[in-house]
């Protein structure tokens, strides 16, 4: 009898002949399961390779294999309940790996974070091995190709919450720098690159163990993965450009300790100062550039409207600060013209769990005696807002979105801009606290995918760098400002008023993913009500060792 997903008996199987004392391996079967503690300590190991192809090492391609280790480890789990543990374990691997840069913030914690993380891979581990255990015939082999991949997408789904730590390594960011990539990002988003990747995975894994029928629908399926990236590389023309801007980044550089928001004012004064003659149309500073309400330190709004007269430009600074006008701390992008603020004001809507807010604050609150926790959770504002920069000495008018800090890395939130009529996108970041990990070279390329998906450029402009811009094919320009400098930069940035595949229909793989997931459920429960009444009362047969002890008296 086969259950329903067309996987032999296995263990069950070879414990229900009473007359053998040990149960018969079949040609296929998997081989004997390793000590438990090894294969724990393996699906750690596994979880964590894909960060490899996240920046810093940026080793993309590596994307396309990183998951197969994991998967014929969940393949051979002896059990669904050690598919399971085996899931839960490689997730925490993978969160505290592509999370590693969280340490100084939160030291132990992080455990705890990434193993309650860790558990939405739990379902994912019996997944992979209903699907992949044994030898799957070849139409459970194509259905692995397409409900692998989405399952591994709702866990992406799920952990996007913000709640929950956002969207932050995502598979499919992974390949920010690759061209084709870049492509089907701007038809179904991140979400439908991370599919191709999983997919491509999973097919290399059937490779690997797999009979040669099975082998050739993993082939099939990769060719078709390879048809898909051609068909969207050719088929989905680049956004087309129309004109350009000259836009400005300030990049002050690391200023902390006492008096260290009033030194990184007088720096972005004196980077700003440079820019005078340069025909600028927008200067961008960095988050947390300005550390005091600019309605209750008007000398300071002055010296800020004095350099925009001086640049003949708006500038677009962020104030991080208690205002005056509500209580609270807001972090707002603020536009200064040449009479000072112009009223065009954005407050930051998401913000990052532990570092601007602590979730359930009565109940985790003694997080903050460890590690760089917020010690005052931060306001949220309430409304994306697109800000408009005048048209002056014949340049046209320019409709700016700004994002702060990781809001960037939410898909939405840029589309939902775009939407709303932004020319241009701006995230505005600040990652000094992580200044010598992964952090920042991660989050400078979550522009390209964002600028791919909207068909709109976008410039990251950060206090500490990674500063750089994106044109609206995702494709970098100019040279970014690393880390270790303090300077001030111009891009020339293509702009489009092209609209996407993704901008106009949103997050349609996630759809898909949820739809092939619910007719695996919807199947699995027509199979269960199929399987005869005397069946499912079956009384569990006894084990090889229990019939041995019988033969012997």
């Amino acid at each position: 009898m086969r259950n329903p997903f067309g996987r032999r008996g296995g263990r069950g199987a070879a414990a229900a002949h009473p007359t053998d004392a040990t149960p018969r391996r079949t040609p296929h079967s998997p081989a004997p399961t390793p000590h438990r503690a090894a294969r724990a300590a393996a699906a750690v190991a596994c979880g964590a390779l894909p960060a490899l192809a996240f920046p810093a090492p940026a080793l993309w391609w590596f994307a396309y294999v990183a998951l197969v280790p994991w998967l014929l480890l969940l393949r051979t789990a002896p059990t669904a309940r050690r598919a399971g543990l085996e899931g839960w374990l490689g997730g925490l691997g993978f969160m505290l790996a592509v999370h590693q840069w969280l340490m100084p913030s939160l030291h132990v914690f992080i455990l705890v974070v990434a193993g309650l993380l860790g558990l939405l891979w739990l379902p994912w581990g019996w997944l992979v091995r209903a699907m992949l255990a044994d030898e799957p015939s070849g139409p459970r082999a194509a259905a692995a190709l397409i409900v692998v991949p989405s399952g591994w997408l709702l866990i992406e789904l799920v952990r996007s919450w913000e709640g929950l730590g956002g969207p932050w390594g995502l598979l499919g960011a992974s390949q920010w720098q690759v061209g084709p990539a870049l492509r089907l990002a701007s038809v179904g988003g991140v979400w439908l690159v991370t599919l191709l990747v999983v997919a491509v995975n999973t097919a290399f894994a059937l490779l690997v163990v797999s009979a040669a029928a099975v082998r050739l629908t993993a082939l099939v399926g990769l060719v078709v993965c390879a048809l898909i990236v051609s068909t969207v590389w050719w088929g989905v023309a680049p956004p087309r450009e129309q004109g350009t801007a000259r836009i400005a980044v300030v990049q002050p550089g690391v200023y902390d300790g006492s008096g260290g928001a009033e030194r990184r004012f007088a720096r972005g004064e004196e980077l700003t100062r440079e820019l005078v003659g340069q025909d600028v149309d927008l200067v961008v500073w960095g988050e947390s550039s300005v550390g005091s309400d600019l309605t209750a330190r008007p000398d300071l709004a002055n010296r800020l409207a004095a350099l925009s007269r001086a640049v003949d430009a708006p500038i677009l600074v962020n104030v991080d600060a208690r205002r005056s006008d509500r209580p609270g701390i807001f972090k707002s992008s603020v536009l200064i013209g040449a009479q000072g603020p112009t009223g065009e004001r954005y407050d930051k809507m998401r913000l990052v769990p532990f570092g601007e807010y602590i979730p359930a604050r009565p109940v985790l609150g003694w997080v903050t005696s460890f590690g760089k926790a917020a010690t005052e959770d931060r306001r949220r504002g309430t409304e994306p807002v697109v800000m408009t920069v005048p048209a002056q000495d014949g340049r046209p008018a320019l409709r700016i979105g700004p994002l702060v800090c990781f809001e960037s890395a939410f898909p939405d939130m840029s589309r939902r801009l775009t939407r709303d009529g932004a020319a241009l996108l701006i995230a505005q970041s600040a990652t000094s606290t992580f200044q010598d990990s992964w952090a920042p070279a991660q989050h400078a390329s979550l522009a390209a995918l964002r600028a791919a998906e909207t068909g709109r450029p976008m410039v990251h402009a950060t206090l500490t760098g990674i500063s750089a811009a994106y044109g609206p094919d995702g494709r970098r320009i100019g040279t970014p400002l690393g880390t270790d400098q303090s300077a001030a930069v111009v891009y020339d940035v293509p702009l489009s008023q092209a609209t996407t595949g993704y901008v106009r229909y949103g997050d349609w793989p996630l759809y898909f993913a949820l739809t092939v997931l619910a007719a695996l459920c919807a199947a699995e429960g027509m199979g269960a009500l199929r399987r005869p009444e005397s069946e499912l009362r079956a009384p569990r047969a006894r084990t090889a060792r229990g019939s041995g002890e019988r033969r012997g008296r």
